[in-house]
């Protein structure tokens, strides 16, 4: 598409001479701006991935991806319902389970608001993440009606590790002539988790089934069956098979799409704002190509006039400036794509270095819910914004080559 002689006279218009470092600066900064916008928003678009994605990794993997809740407070023949669940196509397991809001306390002065969970001890042990997770103790002795495992962040709000002893106290308490009682019991620590997720590991306490039903009064029940699909996405379409293989069983059905709309609808909203207000930085960058193609087509007017005398067509004065602006718009481009990449394949390093310098917390997992930062690199989103830089520019281009190419020599040279 270009000849030597029009890539030459490009690249010795990009190289600046003693008087036109003016148009060389601008030319500098328009590359330095698509090389920003470009890894600016690879980075942004791979860390919202990578925060939805150990988000739904951490909910779904402790909750599980749908939920069947009897109508009453409390499903009695859990274990018939739960095989039935097993049966349908597409559910990996089902598990019943005890649940409950409880205050907890320790004997060294810690006390906290947090969610109890009975399970039966061989599902506990057959949960990935929890059994990966475990930090200290071991789910070997969670057996009987004494153990209990906790979260790291919650020992140590509580003060307690393992073998120390954990009160639970249940808001809903027994009747009696005196009043309302509320029922405490003490539980020994046997196992410390974590997650990666501050919610979970600073509020999320296991029981065994047996100690949560005694402790709930639930009798021989449990209070809802934790499903998990082989395809989250496809959690509707196991929703409505379950629905049927239950019957006509007073039974609610609530999956992890439902119970979390509000939340990943809000990463969503913001993930696109991101997408939108970051591509503003790669528009700017491309109005710096035009403005520093417009001023080297003015300073290059003489030149320009020469070459046409010379036997330059409109076409070939088109090519040279395309070429110049081009040439930023595709060096940029790639500088930020390679920035890009190799910052969200380091993020974490670079977040504790930052946080190191500036003794500050860059990321509190207090406010996102996760440990570490993540990010997940999505190929078609990259090659997206890459594109997208790549279109910018050229357009850029385009407008300003048209004006060297009509340029007229006679008027020019007039003119001069």
């Amino acid at each position: 598409m270009f000849n030597p002689f029009e890539r030459a006279v490009a690249f010795r218009y990009l190289r600046a001479r003693k008087g036109e470092r003016f148009v060389s600066v601008i030319a500098i900064f328009s590359l330095v701006g698509i090389a920003l916008g470009v890894a600016t928003l690879i980075i942004v678009m791979s860390v919202m991935n990578g925060f939805r994605q150990e988000l739904l990794g951490r909910i779904l993997g402790l909750n599980g991806h749908l939920g069947v809740h009897g109508q009453e407070r409390v499903i009695t023949d859990y274990d018939a319902v739960a095989g039935r669940i097993r049966g349908v196509p597409g559910v990996v397991s089902a598990t019943p389970i005890v649940e409950g809001q409880v205050l907890l306390t320790s004997d060294q002065g810690g006390a906290t608001g947090g969610l109890a969970r009975g399970v039966k001890p061989e599902d506990l042990r057959a949960r990935g993440l929890v059994q990966r997770n475990i930090m200290l103790g071991s789910l070997d002795r969670f057996e009987g009606e004494d153990a209990i495992v906790i979260g790291t962040r919650l020992a140590q709000r509580m003060r307690v590790t393992v073998g120390d002893r954990i009160t639970l106290v249940s808001p809903q308490g027994r009747t009696t002539v005196f009043g309302t009682v509320p029922r405490v019991r003490a539980y020994t620590v046997v196992a410390l988790f974590q997650v990666g997720m501050h919610e979970y590991d600073s509020s999320f306490v296991f029981l065994p089934m047996p100690a949560a039903q005694l402790f709930f009064q639930t009798g021989d029940g449990a209070t809802q069956i934790e499903v998990f699909v082989s395809d989250p996405t496809g959690v509707r379409a196991v929703s409505r098979a379950i629905r049927v293989a239950l019957g006509d069983r007073p039974l609610r059905i609530l999956d992890w799409q439902d119970a979390n709309s509000s939340f990943f609808a809000a990463v969503q909203v913001e993930r696109n704002v991101m997408f939108l207000i970051l591509t503003l930085i790669i528009i700017v960058a491309a109005f710096n190509i035009v403005s520093s193609l417009i001023m080297l087509v003015k300073d290059k007017g003489r030149d320009i006039a020469v070459l046409r005398t010379m036997g330059a067509t409109r076409g070939a004065i088109l090519r040279i400036f395309l070429l110049c602006g081009a040439s930023v718009g595709v060096a940029g481009t790639l500088i930020g794509f390679l920035i890009g990449i190799v910052f969200c394949a380091n993020i974490e390093s670079i977040r504790q270095a930052i946080q190191a310098l500036s003794g500050t917390e860059l990321f509190s997992p207090e406010v996102y819910f996760l440990s570490q930062l993540p990010a997940v690199v999505d190929m078609r989103e990259v090659a997206q914004v890459v594109a997208m830089g790549l279109g910018l520019s050229l357009l850029a281009t385009i407008y300003p080559s048209w004006r060297a190419a009509r340029t007229d020599p006679v008027v020019m040279l007039r003119n001069e």
